[in-house]
């Protein structure tokens, strides 16, 4: 029973010794962001490598998930004749909580997973030592330029995404149900307020990319230098990743909505 106790003592502290060790790293991070003034190519690459290259699955799985919140949302608006607030129903489930919240997900599995399994092998086959041996600090050449991507890669997806979704609804609500296309724009239009919907679910966005930048970057570094141990940062940083993504969304909602 004691070796429990201390099993489960010595967890938790293992826990909060590593999350300080995380906050650190992040102010060494943001610490190092003014040096990419002067580089500004290796951000470009990043912003290609974590933005561009996420793009694809981001448009295709806005699309379908417009579809679906169209078809799910016709129905219940039928019973009540409200047939006409389709567009305004598609458009703020997506840009509110849809759009950021799925974009986090899916950018936290595609780029957050790439980014630690990354820097893990940079990190395994000494490439990050031989910086540092070369006097080239990695958290400016290496760490700074894909946080900051991801800060500013994930927004820009998140209002693709919703801009697919919303055509998605379209798609599905005018051309398949005959609901009015006037009615589906006019009532979107009269009902999604820039500052209140479209700029706080940009806002959402941008603490999920700086969120799941940082976990992904850290878990990289911090991985045991082996196959096994970068296996396990990778799937550290989609579950944690994950999880803070939805934790956040909840405590950004409560505050801004």
């Amino acid at each position: 029973m004691i070796d429990r106790i201390a099993g489960f003592g010595r967890f938790w502290l293992d826990a909060l010794e590593r999350f300080g060790r995380s906050q650190l790293f992040l102010a060494r991070m943001l610490g190092a962001l003014p040096s990419l003034v002067p580089r500004f190519g290796l951000l470009v690459r990043q912003l290609h490598a974590n933005g561009v290259m996420t793009l694809s699955i981001i448009l295709v799985s806005g699309l379908f998930v417009g579809m679906v919140l169209a078809l799910q949302a016709y129905n219940l608006l039928q019973g009540f004749g409200a047939e006409a607030a389709l567009g305004q129903a598609v458009a703020l489930t997506l840009v509110r909580e849809l759009g950021p919240v799925i974009t986090g997900l899916l950018f936290a599995g595609r780029a957050g997973s790439a980014m630690t399994a990354e820097i893990g092998l940079m990190k395994a086959t000494e490439q990050l030592s031989g910086l540092e041996m070369m006097a080239v600090d990695p958290f400016r050449r290496v760490y700074a330029p894909r946080l900051f991507a991801g800060f500013l890669a994930l927004p820009m997806l998140a209002a693709m995404f919703s801009a697919v979704g919303v055509m998605g609804g379209y798609l599905v609500g005018v051309e398949v149900l005959g609901v009015d296309a006037g009615a589906y724009w006019s009532n979107m239009q009269g009902s999604v307020a820039f500052v209140d919907d479209v700029l706080k679910g940009l806002l959402k966005a941008l603490v999920f990319g700086l969120v799941v930048s940082w976990i992904a970057i850290f878990e990289g570094a911090d991985c045991v230098p082996t196959s096994e141990g970068v296996s396990a940062a990778t799937t550290r940083t989609v579950v944690y990743s994950s999880l803070s993504v939805l934790g956040l969304d909840f405590l950004l909602t409560a505050v801004m909505f």
